[in-house]
């Protein structure tokens, strides 16, 4: 599943799959095997039996046991950290409960005019030249203007993350890409603990669940992760289908079908993270005449189970049952927020430019390889010049949601702990968030008196290193965010 053969036409690889059954062996790198799950109910069983199907990747005997190497570019993607992703039970729960109550801060509408603002400042740089790559020059720097904002997070940090989250999902110099990604976090997290603002990485600091700094560098692996490479990834996936299908081609201001059904179409035939939901059964089990041996990667392909042929309907425009985002104990949290980014993306390029083609007929795009992700290359596309939008207000520098007074006290973890500092004060955010200090040792607290601090939808979701094409993508991509974030 590594090879360029199975990114060209992964779906003829899951046809002959499905013929052994609703899981088969497969290779995901050299000397990283698995098993990948095709069918849609035994997936769904997969992601809804934590009591058989486990996600503390400690339980993965082939790497304990050296069968799996250590730098095995598979490794950063699958093995244990202690996050709320490769976790169960009550720690699953604790952490899951930071993600979700921070995310939960986040007001949508402050981040749809936040992804606005960024759309058209990209759009600016090349809307006057003919030409772009909306992969390189748009779909991968937009999320990572977003999560730099959402996480506080400096460019200069942002430029290594981006690098260190390439590097995993494509599996190339996956353990030194690993390191980077640990070392840059280890720095956000240091920085963030003496100038918190009101960012997500700031929340999770301020939890009540008291996050250790590794717990909070490795939640943030997750949360950053799924922001980037799958965000890039359904954006782009989504530009391609409106470029090149025929239900969307042509005059795109008034196609048949709106950006959100092209979404949906996306998130069903070719999701941004088409394979992973890795599990690892708890003991050895027959699982529909397929033996699972115990502690032995299961792998989940939401591509190859959306596309199971004996599901019963073939309607994809409002459905919404896809697994795209997973399911279970461990869906995505921040699956309202990701659509809204793509989607917003996707609208504010359909507006500003509306006679949008593929500079390259849509069977000569090339995909990347990788086990994991449903990724292009590039997207090259051409249209006529168009003006700058003209000025904009400047961004905003504080997402969170306003929250409005009621009835009840306030939550012990929203509670001011100090007086700003002057520099504090200097911050946009909410001084209630101020850090707590890290669990260090000891039990972690297995019950949460306070409630969830919201209902507002989340927010998140993607990276890549695609080659450049075309005059748009001469530049690092992310070599505009220092720019960006000191509004030039």
């Amino acid at each position: 599943m590594y090879g360029p053969d199975f990114a060209a036409d992964p779906h003829a690889v899951y046809a002959r799959l499905r013929t052994l059954g609703p899981a088969a062996p497969v290779e995901l790198a050299p000397g990283a095997h698995a098993t990948l799950v095709t069918d849609y109910r035994a997936a769904l069983e997969v992601l809804r039996t934590p009591e058989i199907f486990g996600k503390d990747a400690r339980r993965w005997r082939a790497l304990a046991d050296g069968r799996v190497a250590p730098d095995n570019p598979v490794v950063p993607m699958m093995a244990y950290r202690p996050n709320c992703l490769f976790s169960d039970g009550e720690a699953h729960t604790r952490l899951r409960q930071a993600v979700t109550d921070s995310l939960a801060r986040i007001d949508p509408n402050a981040l749809r005019g936040y992804v606005e603002r960024s759309a058209d400042t990209l759009i600016d740089r090349f809307a006057g030249l003919g030409e772009a790559d909306l992969l390189g020059a748009y779909a991968k720097v937009l999320p990572l203007l977003v999560f730099q904002q959402l996480f506080g997070c400096p460019p200069e940090l942002g430029d290594r993350l981006v690098e260190g989250f390439s590097g995993i999902f494509d599996g190339v110099d996956a353990e030194r890409a690993d390191a980077l990604i640990t070392s840059s976090l280890v720095e956000l997290v240091a920085l963030k603990r003496e100038q918190p603002g009101a960012d997500m990485t700031s929340w999770l600091m301020a939890h009540h669940a008291r996050l250790s700094d590794e717990e909070l560098i490795h939640q943030h692996v997750v949360l950053i992760g799924a922001g980037t490479e799958p965000q890039q990834n359904l954006i782009a996936n989504a530009l391609r289908l409106l470029l090149s299908d025929d239900r969307f081609a042509g005059d795109l201001a008034g196609g048949s079908m709106p950006v959100e059904d092209a979404l949906d179409e996306v998130l069903w035939l070719d999701p941004p993270m088409a394979n992973y939901g890795v599990h690892y059964p708890v003991q050895d089990v027959d699982f529909g005449g397929v033996p699972l041996a115990a502690g032995e990667p299961v792998v989940v392909s939401f591509a190859a189970a959306n596309t199971d042929p004996a599901l019963l309907t073939t309607r994809r425009t409002g459905n919404r049952a896809h697994l795209a985002w997973s399911a279970g104990p461990h869906h995505c949290p921040a699956k309202d927020a990701a659509r809204l980014i793509a989607a917003v993306a996707v609208e504010k390029l359909l507006d500003r430019l509306p006679d949008l083609e593929l500079a390259v007929p849509a069977d000569r795009l090339v995909w990347r390889p990788g086990p994991f992700h449903r990724a292009l290359t590039a997207l090259p596309v051409r249209f006529p010049p168009a003006p700058p939008a003209g000025p904009r207000p400047a961004p905003v520098h504080d997402l969170s949601a306003v929250r409005r007074p009621g009835p009840g006290p306030v939550p012990p973890y929203e509670q001011p702990q100090s007086a700003p500092s002057p520099q504090q004060a200097d911050l946009p955010g909410d001084s209630r968030w101020n850090a707590s200090p890290a669990r260090t040792a000891g039990p972690a607290p297995s019950r949460f008196s306070p409630p969830p601090s919201g209902s507002t939808p989340p927010a998140a979701t993607s990276t890549g290193r695609p080659p450049g094409s075309g005059p748009a993508a001469r530049r690092r991509p992310w070599s505009f965010l220092a720019e960006w974030w000191r509004g030039q």
